[in-house]
């Protein structure tokens, strides 16, 4: 799993990112997160790597959990 930075161009996707969700309402913003999370799961492909990434996100909310 990848830890440090790996966006090539970090402030244009964040960019890109906030626009898409333009417009939308907070159900349809969580359902865009959702589609974009499984394409890029889906592009990422590694069980393993997934899982260990689930973990970490959610340790970075709350990390005594």
């Amino acid at each position: 799993m990848k830890i440090h930075p790996n966006i090539s161009e970090p402030d244009s996707f964040y960019a890109a990112l906030v626009d898409v969700h333009h417009g939308l309402g907070s159900g349809e913003s969580a359902e865009l997160n959702a589609r974009l999370l499984f394409l890029l799961a889906n592009q990422i492909g590694d069980h393993d790597v997934l899982l260990a990434c689930l973990h970490a996100a959610r340790n970075f909310l709350s990390p005594h959990h």
